[in-house]
């Protein structure tokens, strides 16, 4: 293959869920910088999501907008259905959507615990199967890419629901990998650490927590920024990783790899 090749998207469409802002906006624009046609599927207006509409425009590819609210389950077979007939096919889904509150265990409501587990777990499993439904009845190796964190894999404190929805989420994926993966259709996640995004705004923490945390992330001991995952999610929807399935790539920056902080207690590191 050649190396130009590796991540073109020409031809393909791809949806994207919660495409309106943060990680879902830099992956729909970075699909169409690839060269997918882009649907985007999110709650909020068409208004308010034009700009990423008007990107993906602006690289001479086509786009759509779908509002849905993903916590209404019951109506995520249909949604599926009028989104494959409007665009005409779906060869990439990225369930990306999500949200999250902060608070400790014994103040979590069965309304968030709720309202978690359907936007996370639940839109995931349905609108994979309804799109996965259609990609094998008309022969398309499909991708589906799903947000899960690191949140998956490790837990934190203030976050026992919406650690449980991304362990959730990987093992859908895998489960979606084992039974489509005769059909040519792969399943994988991609696992966001701490990302800079609107959905952070939302978690007011302790003055010196950020600095803290910061000090902790290997990589420059920064946080990861929305467009440092979009680059997986285009590599997963390539023909450069056609032959991986129910895998995780992790986007923390490193902070995963390091079970005891000793690194500043010890002589410094001389050339």
């Amino acid at each position: 293959m050649d190396a130009t090749q590796r991540f073109n998207l020409k031809n393909k469409t791809a949806i994207v869920t919660g495409a309106s802002q943060g990680i879902g906006r830099s992956i729909a624009i970075a699909l169409a910088q690839h060269g997918a046609d882009v649907g985007i599927i999110d709650i909020t207006s068409q208004k308010k999501a034009q700009p990423v509409l008007d990107k993906i425009t602006a690289q001479g590819r086509r786009a759509w907008f779908f509002q849905q609210d993903l916590a209404l389950t019951h109506e995520l077979t249909t949604a599926g259905d009028d989104i494959w007939n409007e665009t005409g096919q779906v060869d990439i889904l990225v369930n990306n959507a999500g949200v999250a509150y902060m608070e400790h265990f014994n103040q979590i409501s069965i309304k968030h615990w709720r309202h978690i587990m359907s936007v996370n777990v639940d839109a995931v499993f349905f609108l994979s199967q309804a799109i996965a439904g259609h990609m094998i009845k008309h022969k398309i190796a499909g991708r589906i890419i799903n947000t899960s964190s690191v949140n998956g894999l490790v837990a934190e404190a203030g976050l026992a629901h919406y650690n449980a929805s991304k362990g959730a989420v990987e093992m859908i994926t895998k489960s979606l990998a084992v039974e489509l993966g005769t059909y040519g259709i792969t399943a994988n996640t991609i696992c966001p650490g701490m990302i800079k995004t609107e959905i952070g705004d939302e978690f007011p923490l302790a003055k010196g927590f950020q600095d803290h945390f910061n000090q902790h992330i290997p990589l420059q001991h920064r946080l990861g920024t929305a467009e440092d995952c979009a680059g997986a999610v285009v590599f997963l929807a390539s023909p450069a990783g056609k032959y991986i399935t129910g895998q995780h790539i992790i986007i923390d920056g490193g902070i995963i790899c390091e079970q005891v902080p000793r690194l500043d207690y010890m002589p410094p590191t001389t050339p």
